[in-house]
């Protein structure tokens, strides 16, 4: 019931307060000629709640510091110095809130005033009850058929925007919101005209940005599906992939099977066989040299394990993930996808998981489950579009956390300069707004109010791993004692009625008036009361 009227209450309704891209209210020609994102909260009716103390419109800073050599050119793309080709003022936050009008809690607090501070768990997939894993389907299904009316994806660059004068946005579904902003932080870069692309750039792929951003992308998607549905209590489940021997949650309960009449679909017996996809189709916007523009391009596509073995021998082992974790230097050399011992680069799959040596020809670790899904997912720049991308960068991210715990780094340990662009430490993630800096998300999940269950004591873990059956056990003890209840309610009821029907029946034929009239009559009595002489006992007269 609670799933329904999730559905009937927001499917049309907007997602309010969102976290990522371009503002609806900042896509507009004055936003864009003034260079000015500074919406108003509505709380107080003040720009980023300026009136209240929750933050002030102010001049974005961006650090000089030089990059890598991966990209030799300046002024030719959006993303370079990211947000200052579209804005160069924005709401700067107070400590506790976020927003792109200030209008939210920093994550892991809640409250009217943001000091309530909350943890929430992350849960493996495979410890969710059977409502708890529809649940997690009925969400992800309301996301993508759900219009954003908060935000906005860009469909042309700036220059095609004639600077701002002419904006080219378009709307597309919660869901799909993230889907864009994957594609667009790893797109190539567009120099002009058809073509014209430097394919050698990522600003979260193939460098030090890789784990933080998508720390930050998990964490507002997390928000966003808390805020459509209500349901604050919502974590991402992971998918522990280390040992699987096929993808082990490509069923129709969970993610959707293979459809038995072409294995690159998904089954039709799962909500995910209609999902349709965008921004899957990167030769094709370079050969064009333009950007996704959000429309449909065809059915979710899926086959699991038939995948190029030569790049992909099989799925990681827990032994790989555990070399990966013991690697100490986050990330070392060029910081790129040749980086030696680097534990960023190994977990990302670029370094070899046995030895940890770079620009390794067979893909390990996350790498590797792209492409051993042989669809949608294994395009980076469109692989956010299958739903189980969420389940395993939510495994991923809890690696992360395990190499944060054990080594516990200093910030300095995140490369300040030189590293790809958009990978150094003080700069922007693209294409966030609010704006969040690479550094700031290299930290413990447990400051940004979350953790993994399989990072708990003993204790903890015997206690979430038991859940769903205590909830099972739970429900049917209720059951066993309503039909207990049940039970005995016939049975008394079943007894009134016969005691009824034996009073009238005394009284309504002749030879039963002959019998009680020849009958030894004793007084009536409380029935079972033993006598006053003790000896005889009463009977249970009628």
């Amino acid at each position: 019931m609670r799933l329904l009227l999730i559905h009937s209450v927001f499917f049309l309704q907007c997602v309010r307060f969102s976290q990522q891209q371009f503002p609806r209210l900042c896509a507009t020609t004055e936003a864009l000629l003034s260079k000015e994102c500074c919406p108003v909260w509505e709380g107080d009716g003040s720009a980023c709640g300026a009136s209240s103390g929750r933050g002030f419109c102010r001049d974005v800073e961006v650090s000089d510091l030089p990059n890598g050599l991966n990209y030799p050119f300046s002024g030719l793309d959006d993303r370079e110095r990211w947000p200052l080709v579209f804005y160069n003022r924005t709401c700067q936050c107070a400590s506790n809130y976020m927003g792109f009008n200030c209008g939210e809690c920093q994550f892991g607090l809640f409250g009217a005033n943001c000091e309530e501070r909350r943890e929430s768990m992350r849960r493996n997939l495979f410890h969710l009850s059977a409502a708890e894993r529809r649940k997690l389907i009925s969400y992800l299904n309301l996301a993508k058929h759900t219009v954003s009316q908060d935000y906005v994806i860009a469909t042309g660059t700036y220059r095609e925007m004639n600077n701002g004068s002419t904006p080219l946005f378009s709307d597309v579904s919660t869901y799909d919101v993230f889907v864009w902003m994957h594609y667009y932080v790893s797109r190539n870069a567009l120099l002009g005209g058809p073509g014209n692309v430097w394919t050698d750039v990522d600003f979260a792929h193939w460098a030090p940005a890789f784990l933080p951003w998508h720390r930050v992308y998990l964490l507002h998607w997390e928000r966003e599906i808390r805020k459509l549905t209500g349901d604050f209590e919502f974590s991402i489940p992971y998918w522990d992939w280390r040992d699987a021997q096929g993808c082990d949650v490509c069923t129709d309960d969970l993610m959707g099977a293979q459809s038995p009449r072409d294995p690159n679909l998904i089954s039709p017996a799962s909500v995910f066989s209609s999902w349709r996809v965008m921004c899957s189709r990167a030769e094709d916007y370079s050969v064009r040299g333009v950007l996704c523009d959000g429309n449909d391009e065809g059915p979710l596509l899926r086959n699991p394990g038939n995948h190029d073995h030569n790049l992909v021998v099989r799925l990681p082992t827990a032994a790989e993930v555990e070399f990966t974790v013991s690697l100490r230097d986050y990330d070392t050399g060029a910081m790129d996808r040749s980086a030696n011992f680097s534990f960023r680069n190994t977990l990302e799959g670029f370094g070899n998981p046995q030895t940890g040596l770079g620009n390794s020809v067979v893909m390990g670790m996350h790498s590797s489950l792209h492409i051993f899904m042989n669809g949608s997912m294994s395009s980076v720049q469109g692989s956010a579009n299958d739903p189980i991308f969420l389940l395993h960068h939510a495994y991923v991210d809890s690696i992360y956390e395990q190499w944060l715990r054990r080594h516990a780094p200093e910030q300095t340990h995140y490369p300040e300069s030189n590293a790809p662009i958009g990978h150094n430490r003080q700069y922007h993630m693209v294409p966030f707004i609010p704006l969040h800096r690479n550094i700031e998300y290299f930290t413990s999940s447990k400051e940004l109010g979350y953790q993994y269950s399989y990072m708990l004591n003993s204790d903890q873990r015997i206690s979430e791993v038991l859940s769903p059956y205590l909830e099972l056990m739970m429900e049917a003890w209720l059951w066993l004692l309503g039909a207990l209840v049940l039970g005995a309610l016939v049975t008394m009821t079943v007894a009134a009625v016969a005691a009824t029907m034996t009073r009238v029946c005394w009284g309504a034929w002749p030879w039963q008036h002959a019998e009680k009239s020849s009958a030894v009559h004793l007084p009536e009595r409380e029935p079972l009361i033993i006598s006053s002489d003790g000896d005889i006992p009463n009977y249970h007269t009628v």
